[in-house]
């Protein structure tokens, strides 16, 4: 069983920049699709980046060319480098992980969960 912290939320201005780490223990995370999702009150949770076990990454469209989800399985972390953040952006960001044989990732059935980091963007 996989344990998640994230770090690294914050307010920013519209346009700038955050780094989101989340950190794994209990288990290994190079056996694990990984993944970042984010809510804002009163809506479903939003797949936004997921990161497959050979590193093959897909983001959700509206944070294409923004927002790069990487991982390193020797440090058991998984990161969110955030540029040209909007308002739109403003939201909990959760790390997620789901172990997979192979390497693909589900659209959304993941098992375990981080506690959240807020990210807040003002215009």
């Amino acid at each position: 069983q996989v344990q998640l912290v994230e770090s690294g939320g914050g307010s920013v201005q519209a346009g700038g920049s955050l780094g989101l780490s989340c950190v794994a223990s209990g288990d290994a995370i190079r056996s694990y699709c990984m993944g970042w999702f984010r809510q804002t009150p009163g809506e479903e949770r939003e797949r936004v980046a997921t990161i497959q076990r050979d590193g093959t990454t897909k983001y959700e469209d509206s944070v294409k060319g923004r927002f790069t989800i990487s991982r390193d399985n020797a440090k058991n972390s998984l990161y969110l480098q955030v540029i040209s953040l909007k308002p739109e952006d403003t939201a909990i960001y959760y790390c997620a992980a789901v172990k997979v044989e192979g390497s693909w990732c589900p659209f959304h059935d993941f098992g375990y969960w981080g506690q959240g980091t807020q990210v807040t963007v003002s215009s």
